[in-house]
C-alpha cells in the first residue's frame, strides 16, 4: 500500500472479511485477531485481485518497509531529510544499513540508492507536469544540492532534460478516449 486509495481498498477488503483493523500505515496493517490458514489464503487471494501481495516472510517485509519509507519520504513528507538516507533507514528499521542494503539488492536486483533516485525522478516528473514550481524549487524540495545535480540525474534516468521532458508532457500522456 503506497497511497491513501490503496489503504482504502485494503481496509474495505478487511471489512468484507469482518476483520478489525488496529493500525494501518504505508505497507502494513495490524488486525485484532490471528487468522487461520483458510482465512490467510482467502485474504491473500482477495488482495492479489486488487494488485497487492500478502507478505509473511521477514525479509520481504523488511524490503517492503524500506520501499515504503522511501516512498513516504519522497512523495509525502514536506520537511527535508535531517541525515543521510542510510542513517534514516537504519534508525527507523533498527538495523545496520549494510545488512539492509545487501538484503534489498538481493531481493530487488537494484540498490537502495537506485530505488531512491528512481522515486525522486518520478516525483520530479510529477512536479514538472503540474507546472506549479520552478526547477530550482523542485530541486530544493527533493533535497538536491543544486539544479544541475537534479538535471544530470534526471537526464541519466529518463534520457531527457527536465526542460525537454516538460515540453513533451502533452505527447507522453493520452486522453482517456484515446486509449
Amino acid at each position: 500500500m503506497v497511497c491513501g486509495r490503496c489503504e482504502m481498498a485494503v481496509s474495505a477488503e478487511l471489512e468484507k472479511m469482518e476483520l478489525s483493523i488496529i493500525a494501518m500505515q504505508l505497507g502494513e496493517v495490524e488486525i485484532a485477531t490471528d487468522l487461520d490458514e483458510s482465512q490467510m489464503q482467502l485474504l491473500s487471494k482477495n488482495l492479489s485481485l486488487l494488485g497487492f501481495e500478502l507478505l509473511d516472510d521477514k525479509e520481504n517485509k523488511t524490503v517492503e518497509r524500506i520501499k515504503n519509507l522511501i516512498i513516504d519520504l519522497v512523495h509525502y513528507k514536506k520537511e527535508q531529510l535531517k541525515s543521510n538516507l542510510s542513517n534514516y533507514l537504519a534508525t527507523d528499521l533498527r538495523q545496520d544499513y549494510s545488512i539492509l542494503s545487501k538484503l534489498f539488492s538481493e531481493k530487488e536486483g537494484a540498490t537502495i540508492e537506485h530505488y531512491f533516485i528512481a522515486q525522486k525522478i518520478e516525483r520530479a516528473k510529477e512536479l514538472l507536469i503540474y507546472n506549479e514550481m520552478t526547477l530550482s524549487e523542485i530541486a530544493f524540495q527533493l533535497n538536491y544540492s543544486n539544479v544541475a545535480h537534479l538535471s544530470n540525474q534526471f537526464k541519466k534516468t529518463t534520457g531527457f532534460t527536465p526542460t525537454h521532458f516538460k515540453q513533451l508532457k502533452d505527447k507522453m500522456r493520452k486522453q482517456i478516449d484515446g486509449l
